[in-house]
């Protein structure tokens, strides 16, 4: 069951107080009447609200928002952040890539601080890896042409969000005869983990906080079945702070009136159809295929990897490296964060042996960690 602290409960103060907590939001008003909300279909018994996106959990840390909800209402933190969710299997394959004489690993940085079962890329940069920090899969492809005797691997990482620039980066790749580029691929799809989630039976889950930017390329239907199959309602959010306020306050309301549907508080980025052109680029590369998610282990479907028309951009196939034996970190409890059963402040490692400047688990190197935002902001 989530342990996850929903604070003090602000929205069960009186108004003076509330409305001196929200002088920092953008609309104070707006806030008040969305806490007040929230406050007024709050439910008698404890209930879990989990968001699955690395930018809200960031967002309800640094605002505070845990602490202006009711006591019955718990904020718990998922697999939300790509980074954190990337297994050390994965991550044992780039690292053996990156040994690989010849090779630039171009790479989103921070992937390089992520450690493996026993490196991590900075590591191995140190070591005399050339491993190069990109803001673009077209960087890598830059790279590659100006360096036509080398091969140049980009580390794909991410959620449907980044997974259409890819597939678009291949694609490009591929038309201009651009032979030394390839993608190591380890993109993941949201809706298999959302299942996998909600069938943790040591996970309470009553609602979720839906992902936006997940969101923006998917749309609605593929989180129908938590409402239909599981009852589960659901909410896609913006990221600002009354966003994930208004978001909170519809997921209360279903709750409330005893309804489960999946709706939308983020219309002006969010259609139920998705992005039709970036799932088109998505399909014309890559196949689902089983995907290892840290804390969680195989989900069948939850992962992409390139298609055999395009195989030649496939690293893993192109260069097949050998790769070291898997080892957990001892102590480490960045799976169990990434369930939402635990809190990162419970973890053993946290602000002890595990910081930002020495991390043991991948929660605590990307800025869209659980474990980073309760270091920062509690």
């Amino acid at each position: 069951m989530s342990t996850q602290s929903s604070g003090t409960g602000s929205a069960n103060r009186p108004k003076a107080s509330l409305s001196e907590e929200l002088k920092a939001f953008k609309d104070p008003a707006l806030a008040q009447g969305l806490v007040e909300s929230i406050a007024a279909f709050a439910p008698d018994e404890e209930t879990t609200l989990m968001e699955v996106c690395g930018t809200h959990t960031v967002a309800i840390a640094r605002n505070g928002i845990r602490d202006l909800m009711p006591k019955t209402l718990r904020l718990s933190s998922g697999p939300g952040c790509p980074v954190c969710v990337t297994s050390n299997h994965d991550i044992d394959e780039v690292i053996a890539l990156a040994r690989i004489p010849n090779i630039i690993i171009t790479t989103f940085g921070d992937m390089t601080r992520v450690p493996g079962s026993t490196s991590s890329l900075l590591a191995e940069q140190a070591n005399g890896a050339d491993v190069r920090i990109v803001y673009s899969p077209l960087d890598a492809i830059r790279i590659a042409e100006e360096n036509p005797e080398r091969e140049v691997v980009f580390v794909g990482v991410g959620f449907e969000t980044t997974t259409p620039l890819i597939a678009r980066a291949i694609m490009r790749a591929k038309a201009a005869g651009i032979a030394n580029f390839s993608v190591y691929a380890a993109h993941k799809n949201m809706p298999g983990a959302l299942e996998a989630i909600v069938n943790d039976p040591e996970l309470k889950l009553d609602a979720l906080i839906l992902p936006g930017h997940v969101s923006t390329i998917i749309g609605t239907a593929p989180y129908e079945f938590l409402a239909e199959r599981y009852g589960i309602p659901g909410v896609v959010t913006g990221f600002e702070p009354n966003d994930v306020l208004q978001g909170i306050a519809m997921i209360a309301r279903q709750l409330h009136e005893g309804r489960a549907e999946i709706e939308i508080a983020y219309a002006r980025g969010v259609q139920p159809e998705g992005n039709p052109v970036a799932l088109a680029a998505i399909d014309e590369v890559f196949e689902t295929c089983p995907a290892i998610w840290r804390g969680i282990g195989r989900i069948e479907g939850s992962g992409y990897r390139i298609r055999e028309e395009y195989a030649d951009f496939d690293a893993m196939r192109r260069f097949c490296p050998e790769v070291e034996e898997v080892r957990e970190h001892a102590g480490c409890k960045c799976g169990d964060v990434l369930r939402g059963i635990m809190r990162p402040n419970e973890c053993p490692l946290f602000r002890t042996v595990c910081t930002p400047e020495n991390p043991i688990g991948p929660c605590m190197v990307s800025s869209e960690g659980s474990c980073a935002a309760y270091y920062r902001y509690y």
